[in-house]
């Protein structure tokens, strides 16, 4: 009898303990249990420590509410222009509604993913394979779009959708490496003959600036150089004015320039202005005038009286005398030369003129009348 009675003891202990744990429920953190009561749902169990109504209240479905992520296989998918390419796709999503997660559709996961896949084909059938390959952001934008709108209703948010990859068929690789290929190819070729244009632009750019600056340099020295020179002009005419220099001087200038006409082969006509008789005269009477009181002066007269100035002078008297006998042989000289005959092209030689009143001096050609 009390062997009997301590098993019924300990039964009840048994059952009195599977009561308390079947009453007590421990919820972990971002997860929620689905409870019903009697087939029906009851409540969500949050996290923490929950009590439960034993053999009435019972755990359906343990949902976890952290951000998920699935990736799906690829699928083969086929362009507008008619080309199949194969893609694959990574969805990121979490449940914020247990219940609606639960009763709303039997398996989220699954629907999501068809879901992904009829939108994909739509989104990709709608593009060409050039633009589904470089506009996935767009397509990312438009799957999202559509997915949170239609799994809202089942207690779930898509975060995110990606492309993780888009394959098309390797002819198509091949030709797509080929065209890329050949677009660098181009670009190089556009670059360095960039690079040639502006090489040839810079140079030529070059040579006119030093074209110009070596211009400007050449007329900044002309411009310098005939300064000087009217300068100089200038100077020597304030000059010859200041001492204002009588016939007799100029005529013996002129004297002294004569032999420089004279030279070349060129010249076969002399022009002896006819102002230069009437110098020369005046010029000759002066030399005969100081040659004779030279000779009239008595010797011990003149020792006694002659002074530096009449040296001087007597000096002069000589020097242009010998000039004036130069000028007389190169007058000879350039006449001979005129008279003598010359090739039919040659132009005829100017008549003599006539004696000049110096004799002895020099004999002068024509004046040309031309």
């Amino acid at each position: 009898m009390e062997t009997i009675i301590g098993v019924l003891i300990g039964a009840i202990a048994l059952i009195v303990v599977v009561t308390l744990a079947s009453a007590l429920k421990i919820v972990p953190q971002q997860r929620e249990y689905i409870v019903e009561r009697l087939g029906r749902y009851h409540r969500t169990l949050t996290p923490g420590l929950n009590l439960l109504v034993p053999f009435i209240d019972q755990v359906r479905t343990k949902v976890d509410v952290r951000e998920q992520v699935v990736s799906f296989p690829p699928q083969g998918m086929i362009t507008s222009d008619n080309l199949s390419v194969s893609i694959d796709t990574v969805l990121y999503f979490k449940v914020v509604n247990s219940s609606d997660a639960t009763y709303q559709i039997a398996n989220f996961l699954q629907a999501i993913e068809q879901l992904t896949v009829t939108t994909l084909r739509n989104v990709i059938g709608s593009f060409d394979l050039e633009r589904a390959l470089t506009s996935r952001e767009e397509i990312n934008r438009h799957l999202s779009g559509v997915l949170d709108e239609t799994t809202g209703r089942w207690g779930i948010k898509v975060t995110r959708v990606e492309i993780k990859a888009i394959e098309p068929p390797s002819s198509i690789r091949d030709s797509m490496e080929k065209q890329m290929r050949a677009e660098r190819d181009r670009r190089a070729a556009i670059l360095n003959a960039e690079g040639h244009k502006q090489s040839a632009i810079l140079t030529a750019e070059g040579d006119k600036q030093a074209r110009i600056l070596k211009a400007d340099g050449d007329r900044q020295s002309r411009i310098l150089e005939a300064e000087g020179q009217a300068k100089a002009i200038k100077t020597v005419f304030d000059a010859i004015h200041t001492a204002n220099p009588s016939q007799k001087v100029l005529a013996y200038q002129y004297l002294q320039a004569l032999p420089q006409i004279a030279q070349g082969s060129a010249n076969k006509v002399w022009v002896v202005p006819a102002e230069l008789t009437k110098a020369l005269e005046g010029l000759g009477g002066a030399l005969g005038g100081l040659a004779g009181t030279a000779n009239d002066t008595p010797a011990p007269a003149a020792a006694g009286v002659a002074t530096e100035v009449e040296e001087e002078a007597a000096r002069a008297a000589e020097e242009a005398a010998a000039a004036a006998r130069e000028v007389a042989d190169a007058a000879r000289a350039a006449e001979a030369e005129v008279s003598a005959p010359a090739d039919p092209d040659t132009p005829k030689s100017l008549p003599a003129s006539p004696p000049s009143p110096i004799s002895g001096l020099y004999q002068p050609s024509r004046v040309d009348q031309a």
